[in-house]
């Protein structure tokens, strides 16, 4: 199994880059390319995903991200494809942590979750993620339904929560923490 790879990045596109490894072009599916550039040294964390079909590749910046899609595709009817989907909608630690405190509104609402998801990943994980309630804000979901009721777009709306710094306390400051580092 490939467990690591490192290279130089050939191309990037929205959902993998392709990766130089000693002249092989190894393509590797990721979370988010959004500050790969061609041409940079990269060191990934991967997962090979053998099925039927084929073999995909998917590839992890740090060994936590690694660790969390292994966890998310223990769940069942939760493949690699969905897993790397979700981990897409937020950061990992505010991902980890509503579903360790069982917060369906911010799953449903920030990640983009179906309800009926959202509840099999709090049911299923929240045990195994229990120490980990302290990277999103229970206010987020207020703060991302004010962001698309400005004109944000779901994705806009996710990034600018992600970019709140962790000073900022409460519904206000956080709405206006995002207004200011949301970038349109």
């Amino acid at each position: 199994m490939i467990r690591e790879l490192r290279g130089v990045v050939s191309t990037v596109d929205l959902s993998g880059v392709v990766v130089d490894v000693s002249g092989w072009g190894v393509y590797v599916q990721l979370a988010s390319t959004e500050h790969l550039t061609a041409g940079t040294e990269l060191s990934l964390k991967t997962y090979l995903s053998v099925k039927q079909d084929g073999v995909d590749l998917y590839g992890f910046l740090t060994e936590e991200d690694r660790s969390f899609f292994e966890l998310l595709i223990t769940v069942p009817s939760v493949g690699p494809k969905t897993a790397l989907s979700i981990m897409r909608r937020g950061p990992r630690k505010a991902l980890e942590s509503a579903i360790a405190s069982r917060d369906i509104d911010y799953l449903t609402r920030v990640a983009g979750l179906g309800k009926r998801a959202a509840d099999k990943l709090a049911v299923l994980l929240s045990e195994k993620l229990g120490g980990r309630e302290e990277g999103h804000n229970e206010g987020d979901a207020d703060v991302f339904d004010t962001l698309v009721a400005l004109g944000y777009t779901d994705r806009e709306a996710r990034g600018a929560l992600a970019s709140i710094p962790k000073s900022a306390v409460g519904k206000d400051a956080r709405l206006k923490a995002a207004l200011s580092s949301a970038s349109r």
